[in-house]
């Protein structure tokens, strides 16, 4: 235990003594997110290159510790994080267009699943299917890293958010990884949640210093992906949850950063529109328009994703449509609760716009009178 400590720390001391100096440099060098649209919530010029640091904090702790002849494989997920640091770097600097940004994650994809073997080789009883096709299993996997890298990408929309569930769903692999004795890999995922720690201490709050940037979420969106079909496939050998448990639960350890996503993507297709087009209904948008703070905002969500952690333990020994069916009942209280909260401020709003309106027309009208009677 006093390893993951020093895990946590030294990737939390890498990460945090790094940001100022990249903070200065990218005022110096107008390396800034500017507030120049509707969505965007900050008031000033923030810096975008906290991805830099993290990535920064992850590779010193995870070389020094991880024993890397014992996951060869990491090597070449090395080669794939690498290409996606340098095309969010690129992406922050320069803006790139959406079709090579995303021609980058499926190259990074498909070095995760054809070199790292790092795939998902079956359904675990999902839909009564249990082993897939060599091809089927090729796209399922680059499907689901692409959708899990994106999706952290889009949750990354207030203060402390995508900070915050990824230091939650860091640990979280970290902690199963020791339980299926996977060390290597646990060290990896602490090395993670330590750089998220580190970085949050500069971009949780009202105010943020730096924002992670693409940088930031595109690698730590590729870090979570490879946990979490690492986690199911290495399941598989060890057996710690029941199989048909695992996927289930790596979903629900995403929980947050997945469900929003998805919802938000099969809404604006429903609507015909692009489900990359930009709103203002996701999780977060919902609860800072309901008069939430972000951090206050932020521990909402943070709070929901623990609990379905911890409470989708209790499923572990029930059939896999039960556990599938809790998440997907809780996600929708979830939603229409989060929804009712900003219904409720419009009309809160609108109300409280009427009564100004109506005081300053009897305000109007009683001047109108006087002035008659003058």
């Amino acid at each position: 235990m006093t390893i993951i400590f020093l895990i946590l720390f030294i990737a939390f001391i890498s990460t945090y003594i790094s940001i100022p100096s990249i903070i200065k440099v990218a005022y110096q060098k107008h390396l800034c997110d500017e507030p120049d649209e509707e969505r965007k919530t900050h008031t000033q010029s923030i810096p975008t290159l906290g991805g830099i640091a993290i990535f920064a904090g992850v590779m010193i702790t995870s070389t020094f510790f991880v024993n890397f002849s014992l996951i060869p494989e990491f090597g070449y997920a090395l080669s794939a994080l690498i290409l996606l640091f340098f095309t969010g770097v690129k992406d922050d600097i320069i803006p790139l267009t959406p079709i090579k940004k995303f021609s980058a994650q499926i190259i990074a994809a498909l070095i995760i699943v054809f070199k790292c073997n790092i795939r998902l080789t079956d359904m675990y009883g999902f839909l009564y299917i249990n082993k897939i096709p060599y091809e089927v299993s090729i796209l399922m996997s680059v499907l689901t890293i692409l959708l899990i890298v994106n999706a952290f990408n889009l949750v990354d929309g207030i203060n402390g958010l995508s900070g915050g569930l990824g230091f939650i769903s860091s640990v979280s692999f970290g902690i199963l990884f020791l339980e299926l004795k996977q060390e290597n890999w646990a060290y990896i995922a602490f090395s993670l949640a330590g750089a998220l720690l580190g970085f949050l201490c500069y971009n949780y709050g009202k105010e943020a210093k730096i924002f992670m940037g693409d940088t930031g979420s595109l690698t730590v969106g590729l870090f979570l992906a490879i946990f979490a079909l690492q986690f199911i496939e290495s399941n598989r050998v060890v057996s710690y949850f029941k199989p048909t448990f695992a996927p289930v639960y790596a979903v629900t350890i995403l929980a947050i950063i997945l469900g929003d996503t998805l919802r938000l993507f099969t809404w604006r297709i429903l609507q015909k529109r692009s489900p990359f087009s930009g709103d203002r209904n996701h999780f977060h948008h919902y609860l800072v328009d309901s008069g939430f703070s972000h951090p206050k905002a932020c521990w909402v969500l943070y709070s929901l994703n623990l609990f379905l952690i911890g409470t989708m333990l209790l499923f572990r020994e029930t059939e896999q449509l039960l556990s599938i069916l809790f998440l997907l009942l809780m996600f929708g209280i979830s939603t229409y609760i989060f929804w009712r909260f900003r219904h409720n401020q419009k009309q809160k709003n609108i109300t409280q716009n009427k009564t100004l309106l109506s005081h300053s027309s009897e305000k109007k009208n009683k001047k109108q009178e006087k002035i008659v009677k003058v």
